[in-house]
């Protein structure tokens, strides 16, 4: 089965969702139910009543944990029904951070280990100086019970992985894997002269997605956090030769180690045999040693990894702020491109074009991009300019995504059917939600694999150049062929039941769907 896991709550960055994952506490109120395009398939509610549903894992027929973002809980669902709560972490819900991710140990349940990204808690700092967290990092032992939707009361670092053990009734901690940086504050007076003042304070691209792949090791994507360093091929930073914010950077250190994809021991420590650790251990200290962990960099946020049941193979999406909302299959040692370009490189006037003209997310004159100090003025001219950019650790490849769309859908879950419960045609296919509302479509779109397993089939002769020419941002048009659902709401897990149906979380409507052979 696979152990896919989605991101949650991406759409603090969303106009109109601001509610629904930063600062909803109660159940979202069910909606009218999603459709699928087979007649020959139906779909069902699991379960309803969640609290911002992220992601779940099976521990048996008809049982599962589920995660709520906003609430920390961690909840058993048997036969469709809650049987309690079995962990309540004191989470940081506001934008996009929250309990996010989970996977079970490879080898579970003889080894009980489940692995969970999640946001802590810190006291916000004092009003007088908000530019620097109070608490450097989370406490080691996890903090549990009440939780905060305040946007600074986060430590520096304040998204963890932790592993916890499942006693058959309850999660127990076991040890912390990582902590990664969490705060962000741009407005800060220094770096002198970067020219964000105007930047508010936010909490979004965090990643969280986490999974095992098929070599046993732990697979965790950390979103761009609005960072502008090396990771983001921006080798002397955003603003040479100021830091890339008031904490230091553009190296890779604790508190830069962002927009990536990093690969560890399911005990949290480094493989010898990740694409960059010689390199790391020439370049030595903090960032050496992180860069040991990265298996990929150049990404700016995935709402969703999966491992490819037949090739072991990993994939991921990767959402744009307005343009080229993409699929890769990802590779050891990819620089998947961002900032430098997004889409595939030869649509890079495109690219330029739209995040020039479009009206920024969030409404911040300047902050196409996020980070003022780096406005999408700065974009190349040219793909040869934008690929001369690029950040370059020995080892490294730029590739160009597998699919993507020329306006943001935008994508979110991702996940292999590994089964042929909803007939072979349905075998092995990739299955993609949306992080868009219902009000949208709240879409769910299949894709087709070529017999190698590296790309994207296609029957739509539009889609020959792996690019759907949509219109405007949430439009599906060149994706009709596509469209294998809609109604979903924002689709933030999809999973392979152990009775190899497909199910579906939908974090905005605080449900989960089961799609079936009727």
């Amino acid at each position: 089965m696979n152990r896919l896991r989605a991101s949650t709550s991406w759409l603090a960055v969303m106009a109109g969702l601001a509610v629904v994952v930063g600062s909803a506490t109660s159940p979202v109120a069910a909606q009218a139910g999603p459709t699928v395009v087979d007649p020959d398939l139906g779909v069902r509610t699991v379960i309803s009543g969640l609290v911002t549903p992220s992601t779940m894992a099976f521990l048996g027929p008809n049982d599962f944990l589920v995660l709520e973002k906003n609430t920390g809980n961690v909840k058993r669902v048997v036969g469709g029904a809650v049987q309690g709560v079995v962990l309540d972490l004191a989470v940081n819900s506001a934008s996009e951070r929250g309990l996010l991710g989970i996977a079970l140990h490879p080898d579970f349940p003889q080894d009980p280990g489940v692995y969970l990204y999640w946001s802590c808690l810190a006291p916000p700092p004092d009003t007088s100086n908000p530019f620097f967290p109070t608490q450097p990092r989370c406490t080691e032992i996890p903090e549990l019970g009440a939780d905060s939707a305040d946007i600074l009361a986060v430590p520096l670092l304040g998204n963890r992985v932790d592993r916890f053990e499942w006693t058959g009734s309850a999660l127990v901690f076991d040890h912390n894997l990582l902590m990664l940086r969490s705060f962000q504050h741009d407005g800060a007076p220094e770096p002198a002269g970067q020219n964000d003042a105007a930047q508010p304070a936010r909490g979004n691209h965090d990643g969280g997605s986490i999974a095992f792949g098929a070599d046993g090791k732990l697979y965790v994507p950390v979103g761009d956090l609005g960072r502008r360093s090396q990771m983001q091929n921006l080798p002397l930073g955003p603003t040479p030769p100021t830091a890339d914010d008031q904490f230091g950077g553009p190296a890779p250190d604790n508190a830069h180690l962002s927009g990536v994809i990093l690969r560890v021991n399911d005990d949290g420590s480094t493989p010898s045999d990740n694409p960059f650790f010689g390199v790391g251990a020439q370049i030595g200290g903090e960032a050496g040693a992180n860069i040991q962990r990265v298996f990929a960099y150049g990404l700016r946020n995935t709402f969703g990894i999966a491992v490819d049941p037949v090739s072991g193979s990993l994939w991921d999406q990767q959402n744009a702020d307005d343009a080229f909302d993409e699929l890769n299959r990802v590779e050891r040692g990819m620089n998947g491109g961002w900032i430098q370009t997004m889409g595939p490189a030869s649509r890079i006037a495109q690219f330029k074009e739209i995040e020039l003209t479009l009206p920024p997310s969030g409404g911040l004159a300047g902050a196409q991009l996020q980070q003022i100090r780096w406005p999408a003025t700065n974009i190349a001219d040219s793909p040869e300019q934008a690929l001369s950019r690029l950040f370059v650790l020995p080892g490294s490849r730029y590739s160009d995504p597998e699919f993507s769309w020329k306006f943001a859908v935008p994508p979110a879950a991702i996940g292999f059917l590994s089964s042929r419960a909803l007939g072979p045609q349905y075998a092995n296919d990739l299955f993609v939600g949306a992080a868009t509302p219902l009000t949208v479509g709240g879409h769910l779109f299949r894709f087709n694999l070529t017999g190698n397993r590296r790309m994207i089939a296609v029957d739509d002769r539009r889609l020959e150049d792996r690019v759907a020419d949509n219109n405007a941002k949430h439009d599906i048009t060149e994706s009709e062929s596509l469209l294998f659902g809609s109604g979903f709401g924002v689709s933030t897990d999809i999973e392979t039941g152990p009775n190899g149906n497909l199910f579906v979380v939908s974090l905005s409507t605080g449900t989960i769907y089961e799609i079936f052979r009727k």
